[in-house]
This record gives C-alpha cells, structure tokens and sequence, in this order.
C-alpha cells in the first residue's frame, strides 16, 4: 500500500474503505472482509451510525492497532461547541473501542465549526487524535479556518469523482498543503460511470475495470480515496491498482468528462444548508 505523509507527518494510506450508507448490521462484517483482504484504512463518522460495527470489526480482526489507520467525524455541535465536541469524540472513540484515532473531521462546515475545531486542536495535542481535518469544506472556508487557527487541517475530504473533479479546490489544498481526500469516487454509479465509454475504453487496455481506472486515475492525483463495497471480490479489485499508470493521454480524455459540478447535493444551496445545519444525531 502507498502512503501519503499528512502536514503533521503522519503517515495515510492513500487507498482505504468507507463504510458511508453500509448499514450497522453489515458493517462488521464488511469491515472484517475489507480487514482481510489488506485493508488498513478505515473511514467512518458519527452520523453514519455504524462506528460500533466498525470498532467490533477491528477487535475481532487480530490486526495490530498500529498498522490500521481509523479516520471518523464529528457532526454538527449545539453550543457549547467546544464543550460538545469533547463529548462527541469520547462517544466515538467508545463506540470505535479506541484509545485514539489516526484522523478526526469535521463533518460539515456548518455551525460554530471554530468552536469545534478549538477542540479539536487540543483532542489533537492530548494525542487522542493523530491528526485533524475537515470535510466539505470549499476552498474560501478551509482557507479561513486556516488563516485564523493555529493547526492547519491535515486533511479535506471532499465529492471527488470523473464528472466532479475538483481541479480548482485541488489546486488550492495542494498550495496550502492539505491532503485532498475523495468521498464519492464512483459517484455511486449515476451519470452512468460504470458504463462510460471513455473509462471503459481506457479500462479495456490496461484489462482494468472502470472502478479500478478511476482509483488509478486518483492515485495519480495524490487524491487519497476510501471505496466503499460490500462485496468481498470488488474489495479485491478496488486494492488491485498498483500495477498499470494512466498516461497523460488518459487524464487527458477523463478531464473531458468534468461537469464541476456535485452528482449529489451543493452544499451551498441554502435549502441544504438549513437541512444539514438544523440535523441532530440521537444520543
């Protein structure tokens, strides 16, 4: 597996397993076949309500905890944020079964996230985190968090996908050395992605199928990217992907395929906004 170093120096996988919309009855076991298979990063959040299939996964998994790299979320806190975030993450790491975690995000970038990340900042120096970022945040909001905080975000995971390739905001995390992560990476299949005659063609000479070309093609990015299936033959595919390179003909022909825009939702259309804003986890 290919590592990324994060602005701190730890280290990431830059292939891992998400478990988003896996609910908690196949959590576990996905996360054992995904264990098994050579997976080493795992993400997960508060809001996908699975970290307690997840953690019992990497308990029974017989895996040394320093080679697995476990990223989760934070949602959004009512005030205090500060005070309720502490909470939150103790609430995660419980249900995880963890010590620590590799990578902590803010989920959404909504509510008093500078509260939030002021926690953060000490979960991170209290080593209860190894590093921390955010998700979903555009380019003018990370750039502020940065601007007005003492740690710099290790990571932002973003909508990253052939028909969203987020040329312009990967641009900005590179200059400001923040490690871009792709969620969605298949779009889940709309657009017809699995179909596309250009990945299929691309797919077809180096005897890859559209997922493995597009994993490739993040790879080559330096995009780091957490699949997600519950199929234990496409777990196997999706981490067979080291062995061709794409060529500047091939990126050429994919970046045609960019709309720059979301195959699920903007986050800032204001009905959005209000709806991700005004959601609450239950205890």
């Amino acid at each position: 597996m290919h590592n990324v170093t994060l602005n701190n120096g730890v280290e990431m996988p830059i292939l891992g397993f998400g478990v988003f919309q896996v609910g908690p009855e196949e959590t576990e076991a996905a996360v054992t076949a995904a264990l098994a298979a050579g997976y080493r990063s795992i993400d997960t959040a508060a809001a996908y309500q699975n970290e307690e299939a997840v953690g019992a996964a990497i308990a029974k998994s017989g895996v040394p905890r320093d080679e697995l790299f476990i990223t989760t979320k934070l949602w959004v806190q009512d005030a205090p944020a500060e005070t309720n975030t502490a909470k939150a993450f103790d609430d995660s790491a419980r249900k995880l079964g963890l010590d620590y975690v590799d990578l902590y995000l803010i989920h959404q970038p909504f509510g008093d996230y500078y509260g939030q990340w002021r926690a953060m900042e000490k979960i991170n120096r209290d080593g209860r985190a190894r590093a921390i970022g955010v998700s979903n945040f555009p380019a003018d909001r990370i750039l502020d968090l940065i601007a007005n905080n003492e740690i710099r975000p290790a990571v932002n995971q973003i909508e990253t996908n052939p028909f969203h390739q987020q040329a312009a905001a990967h641009d900005v995390l590179v200059a400001e050395n923040v490690q871009h992560e792709s969620w969605g990476p298949f779009a889940e299949g709309k657009n017809d992605l699995f179909s596309n005659p250009v990945l299929s063609e691309i797919g077809a000479k180096y005897g890859k199928s559209v997922a493995q070309v597009v994993l490739r093609w993040m790879i080559q990015r330096d995009v780091v990217v957490i699949p997600k299936t519950v199929s234990p033959e496409r777990m196997a595919q999706n981490l067979d992907v080291f062995d061709f390179e794409l060529t500047d003909g091939d990126f050429t022909q994919i970046a045609a395929l960019d709309e720059a825009t979301s195959q699920f939702f903007d986050h800032r259309d204001p009905d959005m906004v209000r709806w991700l804003s005004a959601r609450r986890l239950e205890a």
